[in-house]
């Protein structure tokens, strides 16, 4: 599978494509654990004025992206399961791209980039920076059910504050996509506008890090929200 055949575009808004999501939680300070999350605008043709996570679909260079650290090898393999193969590499360069654009926090590691970055990365390497996909954790799959003006094959990755290379309270550089970006409880966000999937998510999350301690580690098995076919399916990926 090539990188262009795994993010080109489709004159079909309403096919699935992939698409990865970052939750970064912090662990310290009062309301702990909290998570970062932002506001879609009003007039989104997907989840408007909703609080979600960074995220989005792949770009076709996010194939090629060189990493400071790979990704480790469970998650990896977990990506392409029931994916096109080597997936895993282009999902985890758009979790840090999506981050870096929609936050301006950069998950990387200090260091030069082999060639030209593609337009789309040259903010993030003038910071000196290569995207380091280690500190990701590839914990939840979701499917957008049918009859939605888009749809996505959706992988979220959560990661520690502590991993990111910038100033968790500076979002200066971020893009406009989101607005009221800011760190939330985990126990005050279900009272937030919310889509269902991303209360699902959260509550995984918040079980995950009550198991995991001091240090976040990929999940015994990933919960799987197939709504691919005519009926939702709920499964796991081992």
């Amino acid at each position: 599978m090539t990188e262009a055949a795994l993010a080109a575009p489709s004159p079909d808004k309403t096919a699935i494509r992939h698409a990865a999501t970052v939750l970064v939680v912090r662990r310290d300070g009062p309301g702990a654990p909290r998570v970062l999350m932002g506001m879609r605008g009003a007039g989104a043709a997907f989840m408007p004025s909703k609080y979600v996570f960074p995220g989005g679909a792949l770009d076709q260079g996010d194939a090629a992206i060189p990493f400071g650290s790979p990704l480790n090898a469970t998650c990896a393999r977990r990506l392409d399961v029931e994916a096109p193969a080597q997936i895993g590499h282009a999902l985890a360069a758009a979790a840090v791209r999506e981050l870096w654009e929609e936050t301006g926090q950069i998950l990387g590691t200090r260091g030069d980039w082999p060639g030209a970055p593609p337009a789309d990365w040259t903010g993030f390497a003038a910071q000196g920076m290569t995207p380091s996909a280690a500190p990701l954790h590839f914990v939840f799959r979701a499917i957008t059910p049918p009859g939605r003006p888009r749809r996505f094959d959706a992988r979220f990755f959560l990661i520690d504050a502590a991993d990111l290379s910038t100033d968790a309270e500076d979002f200066s550089r971020a893009c406009d996509e989101l607005s009221h970006l800011h760190w939330v409880p985990m126990a005050e966000a279900r009272a937030l506008n919310l889509p269902f999937i991303t209360e699902v998510v959260l509550a995984e999350v918040q079980a995950l890090l009550a198991e995991s301690g001091a240090q976040i580690a990929p999940p015994a098995s990933v919960p799987f929200f197939d709504n691919s076919g005519s009926r939702s399916v709920f499964r796991r990926i081992d």
